[in-house]
């Protein structure tokens, strides 16, 4: 497991190779397509499509993608699945042997519409005091370039907190020099899953193919960090492995 944290440590991702056998996956991928099902069916707008001038650049200003927050709160499967050996392992390897579950997201990118998403760091939506928060991408279909996979900057980690990366991905200076053209495409199949660092740029095509690009993003972070005071993004604080060593009688019974 050493080689997994000196790689991602370096580089700021690692794409773990068949994390989830075939048939964890065919049962995950039932309860997936059910919660998208029961998205559509609501009233509630499931669309998280961002907007902005990156984003018509990208797609001509139409698209749509799918979302919701903590799979766990829908499906025992999904809950079984963020607690699943080989996914933790690969998580303690990189984060520790204390892993909290901030929360997960459910992204369902269509077939010839699907959104993409211009570079970003993810760090302004839930900062940590010791920049520990780590994703967990895990992926219920194949991903490929068609698709609209995951591409990365390699080592943009070091970069640390850049400004202006929330939702629409307004950092024109970062965004120019880390053309998403440029950036490493990660293709991946069922069951594998690609680990993040929040300050590693990232984004992704539009899906153009016709099949679905399903995957869940599992948000955690280490038992020994905190999010900083004043994020409303909720927080399950939920251990995964380890110990919450900062969790007191009162903080445990917040969401954020």
């Amino acid at each position: 497991m050493s080689d997994i944290k000196a790689f991602f440590d370096e580089k700021g991702y690692y794409l773990a190779k068949g994390v989830y056998s075939p048939e964890e996956v065919k049962i995950m991928e039932q309860d997936f397509d059910r919660i998208v099902e029961k998205l559509l069916a609501s009233d509630e707008n499931a669309n998280a499509r961002w907007g902005g001038v990156l984003m018509d650049g990208l797609d001509g200003g139409s698209s749509a993608i799918f979302h919701t927050h903590n799979v766990q709160s829908f499906s025992g499967v999904w809950l079984n699945a963020l607690m699943q050996n080989r996914f933790l392992d690969i998580t303690e390897a990189i984060l520790g042997p204390d892993i909290m579950l901030h929360h997960s997201k459910l992204f369902c990118k269509p077939p010839e519409k699907g959104s993409p998403f211009p570079m970003h760091q993810d760090w302004q939506y839930f900062p940590t005091v010791k920049d520990t928060m780590i994703a967990g991408v895990i992926h219920v279909s194949e991903a490929t370039n068609e698709m609209g996979c995951f591409r990365v900057y390699p080592g943009s980690h070091k970069l640390g907190r850049c400004d202006g990366m929330m939702g629409r991905g307004q950092n024109v200076e970062v965004t120019e020099k880390y053309p998403i053209e440029g950036a490493t495409i990660l293709e991946a199949a069922p069951g594998d899953v690609v680990f993040l660092h929040y300050f590693t740029l990232h984004g992704s095509m539009p899906n153009r193919s016709t099949k679905a690009r399903k995957t869940v993003l599992v948000q955690m972070y280490a038992g020994d960090d905190e999010v900083e005071e004043g994020n409303r993004h909720t927080n399950v604080r939920l251990v995964l492995r380890g110990w919450n060593h900062l969790a007191t009688r009162s903080n445990v019974g917040r969401i954020r």
